[in-house]
């Protein structure tokens, strides 16, 4: 199994280089760091070539902020970092996630194991998302193919032909990456994940998200949470829609 890993760092993030670091020796692969786009550098016209709204269905009812458009740049440029080095797999991680002991590297053997060349395998940091089927492994570390995928890209690993498929179908994207995962009839790769949870997400220790939110009025809060509910719904339907038409 030829695979390395990619730990997606913002260079303006000063107080996440020590977790850099952690990850380059804690990591059992090859390691490279990719310099994240930064979303405050992004001018207009950057943005519109690759970020359009109402591609897709279900619609996405947001606009997309600069830093997310930044961070969907920065998980295509370690997606084409894998196809371009002729890896059969590579570990996506960003920057905020700590491993945790035994029960992360027997669900990293595991799953390069496992891998095929159109999967992709998410490493929740949730233990309540990704149910499913399981797959392959055992009861310390096993693969689950979920009813419905996470959201979260805190860490991945994705096979050669997944993350080409995933370059082919984000040209032009119009919602955030970890929402356009969810859409596994566009990815077309196979989405797994891996159970139980063995990563932390520690950003509240290296001083916090790097994504900039400006506080809102109640009224669009409380209208962003219906239209939020509305999304996911519309999503799920979807979901059932082509399970029942696969059978």
């Amino acid at each position: 199994m030829n695979a390395e890993a990619f730990i997606i760092h913002l260079q303006r993030a000063e107080g996440r280089r020590p977790q850099v670091e952690a990850l380059k020796a804690t990591l059992p692969l090859t390691v490279n760091v990719i310099d994240a786009v930064d979303g405050l550098k992004l001018s207009e016209s950057d943005i519109d070539a690759v970020y359009r709204r109402n591609v897709h269905r279900p619609r996405y009812p947001f606009e997309l902020r600069a830093a997310e458009v930044g961070c969907f740049l920065s998980h295509r440029k370690a997606w084409q970092e894998i196809v371009d080095r002729g890896l059969d797999a590579g570990l996506i991680v960003e920057d905020d996630v700590q491993p945790e002991g035994e029960g992360f590297r027997e669900a990293l053997t595991m799953a390069l194991k496992t891998i095929k060349p159109g999967d992709y395998i998410r490493f929740p940091y949730r233990s309540h998302t990704d149910k499913g089927r399981q797959v392959a492994g055992w009861t310390g570390a096993m693969l689950v193919e979920p009813d419905h995928v996470g959201l979260g890209m805190q860490m991945q690993l994705v096979g050669r032909d997944a993350a080409a498929e995933l370059l082919k179908a984000t040209e032009i994207f119009d919602r955030p990456v970890d929402t356009t995962i969810q859409m596994r009839w566009l990815t077309k790769a196979r989405i797994l994940a891996v159970s139980p949870v063995c990563i932390r997400q520690i950003d509240h220790l290296l001083g916090g998200t790097v994504v900039q939110k400006k506080s809102k009025p109640l009224s669009e809060v409380i209208s962003r949470e219906i239209k939020r509910a509305w999304y996911r719904l519309a999503l799920r339907a979807i979901v059932e829609k082509r399970k029942l038409a696969s059978r």
